[in-house]
């Protein structure tokens, strides 16, 4: 019989299975404490818990953890981990140390089905959503999880195809029976799927982005197929009709390509489509890969580009590449080699 993981459950989930187990609720939190709080690798060390109830649970579940199985370090410092999933799918995390600031980068599916022109993980398709357990895991079984200051969903895949278990995520990650980490600490990036950004904007306080990378409907459509069914525009309005608090911060993620959307008409659609919009732009540098004709801007351009939006009122910064050298900059992540060679697959025991 398969056993379910603990990892992952909400509290009001682990009171529910202690309760099926004819514990009381109060079990449940001590259960959170445990899976959470404390880096514990078996059910034996859950020592204020009675024996008799640690066998019934080694019993019925798995913990529920599993460490990367490789890593890669870049010149810069970052660093590259594979995990691979109980159900043999095989998702990467980047972890970007810089100065006092430590963050990760998590991924949320194994490969995308968004399929956009410029990404790796796209262009991967899409393996499967993570659970909860199996998001979180990269955090909480990364060998520096306690150097982390920021956590950002821009890993593979897209937050919100997989809305329910990216927010039992995020409930996990800032509740007080959880890691408690404040939601200012947290950013989701997203493409803009509405109806997962809508349940996003009302139940959780973290941080959003969203990726734009051109203001003008029928670019947007050659770089993100996305955009026929949900238009910048209409994203951008719900952000604008959203009661978005001081606390909370929306970005908007804008690789540039040289010669496609870093021009003066772009700026000044920038600056028409998020008028009245407290936010700022994140502009990327656009990490070739194989398979399309697109080409990074200079950077010359670039520092023209975020001039010129900053002029205008926007608040616009270049966003620093790190691990480009490991694959692990913007848009790099994949992992289609090991799903297309299952004959190298790797079986990873549980913890």
């Amino acid at each position: 019989m398969k056993k379910t993981p603990l990892f992952g459950q909400t509290l009001n989930e682990l009171r529910q299975t202690v309760a099926a187990l004819g514990e009381k609720p109060f079990v449940g939190n001590q259960l959170a404490d445990w899976l959470y709080k404390k880096d514990i690798l078996t059910f034996e060390a859950m020592n204020n818990l009675p024996k008799a109830f640690r066998e019934k649970l080694e019993e019925n579940f798995t913990l529920g953890r599993s460490a990367p199985i490789a890593v890669q370090e870049s010149v810069d410092g970052t660093k590259k981990y594979l995990f691979s999933t109980p159900s043999q799918h095989w998702i990467e995390a980047a972890y970007i140390p810089d100065k006092e600031r430590a963050t990760l980068c998590v991924s949320s599916q194994a490969g995308c089905k968004m399929g956009c022109m410029f990404c790796m993980t796209g262009k991967q398709g899409f393996q499967a959503n993570l659970t909860t357990g199996e998001i979180l895991n990269q955090i909480k079984s990364l060998p520096e999880q306690h150097t982390l200051t920021n956590i950002v969903y821009m890993g593979m895949g897209e937050p919100f195809d997989n809305t329910a278990n990216v927010l039992k995520s995020l409930e996990i990650l800032t509740a007080a029976y959880g890691f408690e980490m404040s939601p200012k600490r947290i950013t989701v990036s997203s493409i803009g799927i509405l109806p997962g950004l809508l349940e996003f904007l009302h139940k959780s306080e973290c941080h959003l982005a969203i990726s734009m990378h051109t203001p003008f409907e029928e670019e947007r459509k050659q770089l993100m197929p996305i955009e026929k069914v949900y238009p910048i525009r209409e994203i951008i309005n719900i952000i604008r009709m959203a009661d978005i608090g001081r606390q909370r911060r929306v970005s908007f993620e804008y690789i540039l390509f040289d010669g496609f959307n870093d021009t003066p008409k772009h700026v000044k659609e920038i600056v028409r489509l998020l008028s009245g919009i407290r936010c700022r732009i994140n502009l990327i540098r656009f990490h070739s890969i194989p398979g399309t004709s697109l080409k990074g801007t200079p950077e010359t351009q670039m520092i023209w580009f975020r001039d010129a939006l900053n002029k205008k009122g926007i608040t616009a910064t270049i966003r620093a590449s790190r691990g480009e050298d490991i694959y692990a900059a913007c848009g790099l992540l994949s992992t289609k080699a090991l799903h297309k060679n299952k004959e190298n697959r790797i079986e990873t025991p549980e913890e």
